[in-house]
């Protein structure tokens, strides 16, 4: 992650929940399409920027020569925060920051533009509630537009953003935004994401960042900041509506001083399940499922729920609790514990498409790790499928997966695991697949709805 001195206001302390808490967003787009500036302008313009903040982005933007001297703020240093970035004038790394306006607390990645930092684009994205794609006014829809749109699409980011920047430079011709936003519209429909909101921008001068443009008369939807105000989190969207799951992080058996709410004869016994619930909702007395890896499902009942000392009736995603059971039952870190009736079956053999992260190539026969939620079992890579083509996002013969590739691989599980697709579940369709020889993180896993069958 890429660290500077031009810090925003929220930096230096963890974020406060505005109305409507946290909302997580990406920018991306081609190369000097402007997105660092765009979010340069839209935190100056939302003021969350500090005064001396404020101070040292004149002294750099001063002598760097940008505006020729005439005082003239480069707002891109306020997310381009290494020493590279600022003399090369590009995007390396994911850059990400914390604000708050009246209506949210925000959590931006400033994705790299480059083909060679794809994986950046991934990263940011995965955990994104929406995505901003930006694009050139003059150059409409490239190659990397359709990069970026393809990877949020493979992420299942709920809401796209198309931001047409630098629309001052094309005299803010509407005909060619409208171009524009039929062109990429065509191709969100042949890549399945969901219609995007398309707004024309100028980051340099302001237009409908924050504030609306007179200049634009013909454009009558939300600014940017508009949008990302109203627009719905992927747990609003998504997990509250979808089954209970909740992968077990600790086993909690309290030792010494009596915990707070509970009598001593209650304490004597008490063992519960603490974890995040990723899906859905839960409430005492309800019906669950335990998944464990290699092992027989057993089904019993929510007697309790408790977070931070507190009894609880319900909860849902994406509060961490502690789940107090009907039944003493053998649950470990790595188990899944779920609504009664809804895991699909548990299987050793995996089809997944694969976000590539390392400069080591993949090859068939691989032995990784494969983590998911809490648990992590080895594998085998038994085929690689083939690997993404980003023009028409078909699949490519591949005889291994380089540094950013995305291609689609067979896997051999050596314990089974209750994945679900990511098409329909965000969280437990996703995982890691980790070196078992460093640690490191080798690539970003999305299960995919074709059961494989390894040979």
């Amino acid at each position: 992650m890429s660290t500077t001195n031009l810090d925003i206001a929220a930096d230096t302390a963890a974020p406060q929940l505005g109305r409507r808490g946290l909302f997580r967003f990406a920018t991306a787009g081609s190369v000097d399409d402007g997105k660092s500036t765009l979010v340069g302008r839209l935190l100056h313009d939302a003021k969350v920027v500090l005064a001396d903040t404020l101070e040292t982005l004149a002294r750099t933007s001063a002598a760097t020569g940008f505006g020729g001297g005439d005082g003239t703020l480069d707002l891109a240093l306020l997310t381009d925060g290494l020493r590279a970035e600022r003399e090369q004038g590009i995007t390396i790394d994911v850059a990400y920051r914390y604000f708050s306006t009246g209506e949210r607390s925000f959590v931006l990645a400033d994705c790299p533009g480059h083909v060679q930092y794809t994986r950046n684009t991934v990263t940011g994205a995965s955990t994104a509630d929406a995505a901003i794609v930006l694009i050139d006014a003059r150059k409409g829809v490239l190659e990397q537009t359709r990069r970026h749109l393809g990877v949020i699409g493979l992420l299942r980011v709920p809401n796209v953003v198309i931001a047409v920047n630098k629309i001052d430079l094309i005299d803010y011709d509407a005909g060619r935004f409208a171009d524009i936003a039929a062109d990429v519209a065509a191709v969100a429909a042949g890549l399945g994401l969901p219609v995007p909101h398309t707004l024309p921008v100028s980051a340099l001068v302001g237009d409908n960042v924050v504030e609306r443009s007179a200049r634009t008369p013909w454009y009558t939807g939300e600014t940017l900041l508009g949008l990302l105000e109203s627009l719905p989190t992927r747990d609003e969207a998504q997990a509250i509506a979808e089954d209970f799951r909740f992968p077990v992080q600790l086993v909690l058996r309290p030792q010494g001083a009596l915990a707070p709410g509970l009598a001593a004869e209650e304490f004597r016994d008490y063992r519960a399940y603490a974890g995040a619930i990723t899906e859905g909702s839960i409430a005492v007395g309800d019906a669950v499922t335990i998944a464990s890896p290699g092992a027989p499902r057993r089904d019993t009942t929510v007697t309790a729920i408790d977070a931070a000392g507190v009894r609880l009736d319900s909860a849902a995603a994406p509060a961490s609790v502690a789940l107090r059971l009907a039944d003493e039952l053998d649950i470990a870190r790595g188990d899944t514990i779920a609504a009664a009736g809804t895991l699909p079956d548990s299987s050793a053999d995996l089809s997944a498409r694969l976000c590539w992260l390392s400069p080591k190539t993949l090859h068939p026969g691989a032995s990784v790790l494969i983590k998911h939620g809490t648990a992590t079992v080895r594998a085998k890579v038994t085929a690689i499928e083939g690997r993404l083509d980003l023009e028409d996002f078909g699949l490519l013969p591949a005889a291994g997966l380089e540094l950013n590739d995305i291609g689609a691989v067979a896997l051999r599980l050596a314990g089974e695991l209750p994945t679900e697709p990511y098409a329909r579940h965000h969280r437990t369709g996703a995982f890691l697949v980790i070196d078992p020889q460093d640690g490191n993180t080798l690539a970003a896993g999305l299960v995919g709805d074709r059961p494989v069958t390894a040979g």
